[in-house]
């Protein structure tokens, strides 16, 4: 019985003692849960918008300032590309040419051109202007300019398209080989979508060629074997009333188009909308998608993206952590973001949540404003690159002309000065020693407060005990025996003679 009640009251504390700690264990769990819920420490991945669907088999539209792809379809599937080999023939000739130059046409440039395909009917020695032969050529599409061009830059027909395929090499082109200068059917001249985007773009940074494909009529003046001016439309339906009004595009501002039975329509735009130009190429579908499409491809890019300027949003030093800046730490009021960087993101995202690292450059070089390029600050998002932006230094005399990095080997940031450290790590390892401390103390206090009260057993008085549990001691008390009571017939037997006869009259009486 006694054993039984020991037990049954050790087992009571013991509950206790399990629940205070399955209650300390909850709200550390608790704790925990509600530091891995905050946002500050969870960043999750960026996302891009999920497209639209068109029509044309390869689709892509690019940034033109940053080169970032906003949509991309079958990018880089091969395809004849048409009358948009122009581009890249427009942009050998105006990096490589005069515009006043005399640009004569030759047999070949007349006769070895399909009959019947674009002209604007020149002959044999005509002479024009180098500039008059670039607008036919993007505005009417005529093939004989695009000859005429190829033999003026190239010196010959075949050089030139040597400098057409080292040009796309040059630009990164992957899916490329151009076999004349003017699109016309050949199973040894394809492109991509993409390249097709990178020639685009880089023929727009030149001045010249943007006005001249910019432009929805022009008028050649009389030659030696015209006496009478010749009129020049763009065939560019999103740009200029050609055929119908209905494409027109109020953000178009230049492009060129092409076809044939073998390449089907194909078609490259320019479209700026506030401080955002992109270039849409479209290839290989039938007319009139190729107007469709890219209208709609222009309309959600605009719809879904952004431009932000990085100097209006970052701070080299202020943003620097992790950066290798050498030298440039210590250079604050020479050092700064040029004026020209940009980025293009979605319009659900923030310039705080890109990344970004440092690219030095390989040789000393000056900007349009003679300042010194010292790097590149390289900006991502969503495992793409969406812009750049110089570093740029003032030049300190004429024998320092740079602040060169300090001897960075690498563009990426730099793990030496800088130490990242996770927040979630430290308020993790701080509750956790809480948690521990709480507990060894509920179950110290729990300990201490066990106690099991005497208990009184009637067969064992003689050996009652009392358990006391203090300090994890076990202490075993004896408790005092007690002098048993003597009775009226004892004291009898040990009194004096005095009373015996009271004795023997209390023995008569029984």
């Amino acid at each position: 019985m006694i054993f039984s009640k020991i037990f049954s009251r050790e087992a009571a504390s013991g509950r206790i003692v399990k629940k205070r700690i399955c209650t300390g264990l909850l709200l550390f769990g608790f704790s925990i849960s509600l530091v891995f819920s905050q946002p500050l420490t969870v960043k999750a991945e960026g996302s891009w918008p999920a497209g639209i669907d068109v029509m044309s088999d390869a689709a892509i539209v690019m940034d033109e300032d940053t080169g970032t792809i906003l949509y991309a379809k079958n990018e880089h599937a091969e395809h004849y590309p048409a009358s948009i080999t122009k581009i890249m023939t427009a942009l050998l000739a105006v990096e490589n040419g005069n515009l006043q130059d005399t640009v004569t046409y030759s047999e070949d440039a007349i006769y070895k051109i399909d009959r019947g395909s674009s002209s604007i009917a020149r002959d044999v020695g005509e002479q024009m202007t180098l500039e008059q032969c670039l607008y036919a050529m993007l505005l009417e599409s005529c093939n004989s300019s695009a000859y005429a061009i190829a033999e003026h830059i190239g010196g010959t027909y075949d050089n030139f398209i040597n400098m057409m395929n080292d040009k796309a090499k040059e630009l990164g082109c992957q899916n490329t080989h151009f076999n004349n200068s003017n699109g016309l059917p050949d199973d040894n001249h394809y492109t991509s979508c993409y390249d097709m985007a990178l020639i685009a773009r880089e023929a727009y940074k030149n001045e010249a060629f943007r006005t001249i494909t910019g432009t929805r009529t022009y008028t050649i003046p009389p030659t030696n074997k015209h006496a009478d001016p010749t009129f020049l439309n763009n065939h560019h339906e999103m740009l200029h009333y050609f055929k119908t009004s209905k494409y027109l595009y109020e953000y178009c501002v230049g492009g060129k188009t092409g076809y044939t039975t073998q390449a089907n329509s194909t078609l490259v735009t320019y479209a700026k909308k506030d401080d955002m130009t992109l270039v849409c190429v479209v290839m290989n579908t039938q007319s009139p998608n190729q107007y469709l499409d890219t209208t709609n491809l222009f309309n959600y890019c605009f719809d879904n993206f952004q431009v932000l300027s990085v100097k209006d949003n970052a701070n080299i030093y202020q943003n620097s952590e992790g950066w290798d800046l050498g030298k440039l730490a210590s250079e604050e009021e020479n050092i700064k973001i040029s004026d020209e960087g940009k980025v293009i993101i979605p319009k659900a995202a923030n310039f705080s949540d890109l990344t970004s690292e440092v690219v030095p450059a390989k040789k000393a070089k000056e900007n349009s404003n003679k300042e010194s390029v010292l790097g590149t600050i390289q900006y991502s998002y969503a495992d793409r690159v969406v812009g750049s932006a110089e570093i740029t230094a003032k030049k300190k005399s004429s024998t320092d002309t740079e602040y060169p990095f300090h001897e960075s080997t690498s563009g990426k940031k730099s793990d030496g000065e800088f130490a990242r450290v996770d927040l979630r790590i430290i308020v993790l390892v701080i509750l956790l020693i809480i948690a521990v401390i709480a507990l060894i103390f509920i179950w110290m206090k729990s300990r201490n407060n066990m106690t099991i009260k005497p208990v009184k057993s009637r067969k064992h008085h003689k050996k009652a005990t009392r358990l006391n549990f203090r300090g994890g001691k076990r202490i075993r008390k004896r408790r005092r025996r007690r002098k048993p009571k003597r009775n009226a017939y004892a004291h009898d037997l040990t009194s004096t003679n005095t009373h015996s006869d009271s004795y023997v009259r209390i023995k008569k009486n029984h």
